[in-house]
């Protein structure tokens, strides 16, 4: 017999399996002598309480025989001598855009702007130790995209937009953990992603497909509205009718390509903010309500939004036990992203904290017409570097001062490498903005008693928070509403935002792709 229950436990028995057979016995009235094994099959806490607990939908095999479930394998076939779709973009739209369409029988080939794993590595050391932008390799540009070197969250919303269950298999099946397809909010971490990315360039290159790094796209060349090929910077050039662009939302060059070849973009209202630092010991002293979260409690994690003046503002990316980074694109300007390893085990914890913004916001840019939006996110940036100093120094203030609009005299070290310089936030951030967090951050403070206090160091900015451009497409086919053969994809051109949704949104356009082929 096979009994399936939802039930609550205390943290510690939900962590040890002797623990876990004794409860399930006593509350179901069975014999423990009965039971041969307890499957986990969900996982999440609840602390809403008091007393946290820990909700497990499991699967009791009483007097039953248990034989461990194996993922099915892919059914990927070679492609290397098959017709092929070139892909614009390494990060999760085009990786999983890749495997869809070997599945299909269709040779991708990857044109990578950025390095290798390994190679890219260096240029974000340079970046922390020496301040150093390589406009083609750094957090967000190269293998893996963005969300290799930041966090490795795989929690969605987009669960009507495709299956996230297979996603989270391909993952595991390249050498993510199994727990991933358990617990609520799956994370893999910034330390083990890139062995997973690795993995999944190893089944593509196996099957025949191509991945080009160092291969940044100057031009998509259209003949009567239909794409005939891609150029390189370094000369290549790919003769080709499909084309899946997913380029990320950073890669600001593609917009204005796409722009001056009169090919339809729009401004997409995104969110800017700042980051926030707190210690993780209070931020778990704040969820957990005690002085200690013990051995079986993760890092508290916290989600919070509150409307200030009719605008959203709310955390965005929350990484317990996780650091800051420096993620500019292009030198002359400063961007913070936040990360955790995969045991999150870092002394501090970040989030954005980000205000909603509107279409009327970008005015003083309408002459830019669809990026009047970049514009504006672009013009953040690089204001916040002459402010600190013309480095990637980060400007910085601490939490209780940035609410008064007072200068903090001293900025302790943070978990941001490049160093902060103290300042007074509101000369970086335009005033609604700054005006908006402020009362939004009384608020935070109000609803989590301590959340509020000088002990928490605010960097600015966080303004990669999505695509400032949408790429518009048939709803149906995917293919941009003007030309042939372009398929916009992924975060970049709009219609995702994070690494579930970028992954389904490839396969998504890797299968529109098969079919017209």
């Amino acid at each position: 017999m096979i009994i399936e229950r939802n039930i609550q436990v205390l943290p510690e028995v939900a962590a040890n399996s002797l623990l876990l057979k004794t409860w399930v016995a006593k509350n179901e009235s069975i014999d423990e002598i009965t039971i041969n094994h307890i499957e986990i099959l969900k996982r999440s806490i609840d602390a809403r309480q008091r007393i946290v607990k820990i909700n497990l939908k499991i699967q009791v095999f009483v007097n039953e025989d248990y034989t461990p479930v194996s993922l099915i394998a892919p059914k990927y076939v070679d492609v290397t001598n098959a017709k092929s779709i070139v892909i614009i973009g390494s990060g999760p739209a085009g990786l999983f855009a890749a495997l869809k369409l070997i599945e299909k029988g269709i040779k991708p080939i990857i044109l990578e702007r950025g390095k290798d794993i390994k190679s890219r590595r260096r240029d974000l050391a340079a970046i922390n130790k020496e301040h150093i932008v390589n406009e083609d390799s750094n957090y967000c540009f190269g293998e893996g995209g963005a969300g290799t070197y930041s966090d490795g969250k795989l929690y969605t919303r987009s669960k009507k937009r495709g299956d996230v269950q297979k996603i989270l298999e391909l993952l595991v099946f390249h050498g993510a953990t199994p727990s991933i397809l358990v617990d609520a909010h799956p994370h893999i971490g910034t330390n083990k992603l890139p062995n997973i990315i690795k993995n999944i360039r190893t089944t593509i290159l196996n099957y025949g497909g191509e991945v080009h790094f160092n291969t940044r796209v100057t031009d998509i060349q259209i003949k009567n509205n239909e794409v005939i090929g891609i150029a390189t910077e370094n000369g290549k050039f790919f003769n080709c009718t499909k084309v899946i662009l997913a380029t990320g939302h950073s890669a600001r060059d593609i917009f204005r390509l796409l722009h001056s070849k009169n090919i339809l973009i729009e401004a997409k209202p995104f969110a800017l903010g700042v980051r926030v630092e707190h210690p993780q010991q209070l931020i778990d002293q704040i969820q957990y309500s005690c002085s200690d979260r013990g051995l079986y409690l993760p890092p508290a994690p916290y989600s919070i939004v509150k409307q200030v003046n009719h605008r959203g503002v709310y955390s965005f990316c929350m990484c317990p036990g996780g650091i800051i980074a420096p993620c500019a694109t292009s030198p002359g300007e400063v961007v913070t992203n936040g990360w955790s390893p995969s045991k999150r085990n870092m002394s501090t914890a970040n989030s954005g904290i980000v205000v909603e913004l509107k279409p009327e916001d970008f005015n003083a840019f309408s002459k830019e017409g669809p990026l009047a939006a970049m514009e504006f996110q672009k013009q953040v940036e690089q204001q916040a570097w002459v402010t600190a100093g013309k480095s990637q120094q980060v400007p910085a203030q601490l939490l209780a001062d940035f609410t008064k609009g007072k200068q903090s005299a001293a900025i302790p070290k943070t978990s941001y490498q490049p160093g902060t310089t103290s300042v007074e936030l509101g000369s970086v951030l335009p005033s609604f903005i700054y005006k908006a967090l402020q009362n939004g951050f009384i608020q935070f403070g109000k609803s989590m008693k301590g959340y509020l206090t000088n002990e928490a160091v605010v960097h600015a900015p966080e303004s990669r928070t999505s695509s400032p451009v949408r790429i518009p497409r048939n709803p149906v086919t995917l293919e941009h509403v003007t030309i042939k053969g372009l398929y916009p994809c992924g975060e970049g051109a709009g219609y995702a935002g994070g690494i579930i949704s970028a992954a389904i949104d490839g396969e998504k356009c890797a299968e529109q792709c098969a079919i017209k082929l």
